[in-house]
């Protein structure tokens, strides 16, 4: 094939000279209410020839497409080039211009404005396809990631644990490290990709192996868990937060497609529809049924309160849903704490896991696009609270693990529980877990069986591509990323027969590295995942700390 650029120019030179390319002022026109951020749909039309006049546009097909070639020359060998018209509701005229290579893969993307003659976007690479990728402002938890949010909630998180008297504190590097996302993030937001996923790893690890020190080698502190800070001072910051949480999802929150999914599935399971298989996402604007049946069975309560309207407006349902994982994981944090501790130590505790919970900023910007990660975090939490009983945390292992999948391998470790590795609590819990999985499983397969649900979900999960790991970044390192998922699977054995005797708190921290070693192993990564392990980094972190609290002597 002849050159693009010499394509472009000899069809511009059949058309009137084409305007000079410039960006311009995107006006009301924001990418980020379009999917997957939002339900401001676009319609594409078919590929145009370059000379014909479109009704209600201003440039022909082959202005658009010289305007588009003068601002982006993709690398790689460009086999041919597509434009076409993009329309929608309260969307200003526009054009697209995607630039294919031999294999039809898109390595180029321009949009040009039609009124302004000018660029809106342009794109190569990953974020081509990746719009998650474009860093689009606000796109992803509309204001949560601002600085002005951001960084109070992350003094919020710390203060109240910080004793300045004494800097060299653990539990301050620990509470820094769950902070050290915060990073990553900012070159995320940049649409600085490489950066933002190199920068992850780095703290996945310091945080992976403090958690295997804990549950290994777990080493009380005789230091106060609050140094400075009255527990009032907590239960009063519970409530402003829990206000602010709930103001901010109201009014400034976001439902992207994860939220979507949930309520369409839940909507759909009512109706007594396919949730999973080929037609159940059909005229739907996502594709829907990658998640587990807890994950739909989660949100029908919340899709009967605010039920879905076919179309993606606010979707309350999905806010409320959101909202509700979230505060229900407060809730049974609060639980755990006095469950391991008796007396006002337990209920300091409780209070001090419940703040540290809402107060971390990456609860908010899960809650901020109404992810469904709340749901997870809940779940494995609620596994901690129901040790004590083999059929409890068989079945609550069960439902935690068929939400997002990830927590299935949490299942050998809650088996052995505080080490009960006698065949009678074993079959207990097998029973119960193989019991809660056909009840929430059974009802809701395809027509396929489970081969279909395992590649609509599990299977299109473990195969989908994404920038946003070392193995989408570099797939060089494929063999790596089959040791890791050799390691992780090894590891989840490991724990279910040592530490041979093990605490609530150890457990939680065993967990907490448990789940790390498997996102490691996973294509996509993303920030929302911090929430599932955050909870158990806060059960092992602060049960370390075993000074009396001021509160308690005035009890």
């Amino acid at each position: 094939m002849r050159p693009l650029r010499v394509l472009v120019i000899a069809a511009a030179a059949l058309l009137a000279a084409a305007p000079m390319a410039r960006a311009c002022d995107a006006g009301s026109f924001r990418p980020a209410d379009q999917p997957p951020f939002g339900g401001q749909t676009t319609t594409l039309s078919r590929p145009l020839p370059p000379g014909i006049r479109i009704p209600g546009f201003r440039l022909t097909p082959g202005q658009a497409t010289a305007i588009a070639t003068e601002a982006l020359t993709p690398r790689g060998s460009v086999h041919r080039f597509e434009t076409r018209t993009r329309t929608g509701a309260g969307l200003p005229q526009q054009w697209q211009v995607d630039y294919l290579d031999g294999e039809g893969n898109d390595i180029g993307q321009v949009v040009i404005d039609d009124a302004g003659a000018c660029v809106l976007e342009k794109w190569t690479g990953t974020q081509v396809d990746t719009k998650l990728a474009r860093g689009y402002p606000g796109a992803v938890s509309g204001k949560a990631s601002s600085w002005w949010i951001w960084l109070p909630l992350c003094v919020l998180f710390l203060a109240p644990f910080v004793d300045p008297r004494r800097p060299l504190r653990l539990i301050h590097l620990d509470l820094l490290a769950l902070l050290g996302f915060s990073v990553s993030l900012a070159f995320f937001n940049h649409a600085q990709i490489g950066a933002s996923v190199a920068l992850v790893y780095p703290v996945l690890a310091y945080v992976f192996l403090r958690m295997l020190i804990a549950g290994f080698r777990p080493i009380e502190s005789r230091d106060r868990l609050l140094p400075l800070a009255p527990r009032s001072w907590l239960v009063a910051g519970i409530v402003a937060l829990v206000a602010f949480h709930t103001a901010y999802i109201a009014t400034q929150g976001k439902v992207i497609d994860v939220g979507l999914a949930g309520v369409i599935g839940a909507d759909r399971l009512v109706k007594g529809d396919d949730v999973y298989g080929a037609g159940a996402s059909s005229g739907m604007p996502i594709r829907g049924d990658v998640y587990g049946p807890v994950n739909y069975l989660a949100y029908v309560p919340f899709e009967q309160a605010f039920p879905w309207s076919g179309r993606w407006d606010d979707v309350s349902a999905a806010r409320a849903a959101a909202l509700g994982f979230e505060l229900l994981t407060a809730l049974a944090l609060f639980g755990l704490g006095r469950r391991v501790r008796a007396g006002p130590e337990g209920q300091t505790l409780g209070i001090a896991l419940a703040y540290a919970w809402l107060a971390f900023p990456f609860t908010l910007y899960a809650l901020g696009s109404s992810f469904n990660d709340g749901l997870v975090a809940f779940l494995v939490v609620c596994c901690l609270l129901v040790l004590a009983s083999p059929p409890a945390r068989g079945a609550m292992s069960a439902l935690a693990g068929l939400t997002k999948f990830g927590p299935l391998i949490l299942a050998p470790l809650f088996a052995a529980g505080h080490g009960e590795r006698r065949a009678r609590p074993l079959i207990l819990f097998a029973i119960a877990f193989l019991a809660a999985a056909a009840i929430v499983t059974i009802p809701l397969l395809p027509d396929g069986g489970f081969r279909e649900l395992y590649d609509r979900s599990l299977g299109y999960q473990a195969s989908r591509g994404s920038p946003f790991s070392a193995w989408g970044q570099a797939p060089s390192l494929h063999f790596l990323q089959t040791v890791s998922k050799v390691f992780a699977v090894g590891l989840a054995a490991l724990f279910f027969f040592l530490p041979r005797r093990r605490s609530t708190a150890q457990i939680a921290a065993l967990a907490a590295a448990l789940l790390i070693a498997v996102q490691v192993t996973a294509n996509h990564w993303f920030y929302p995942y911090v929430i599932w392990f955050a909870p158990l980094v806060l059960v092992a972190v602060f049960t370390r700390q075993r000074g009396p609290e001021p509160t308690m002597r005035r009890r």
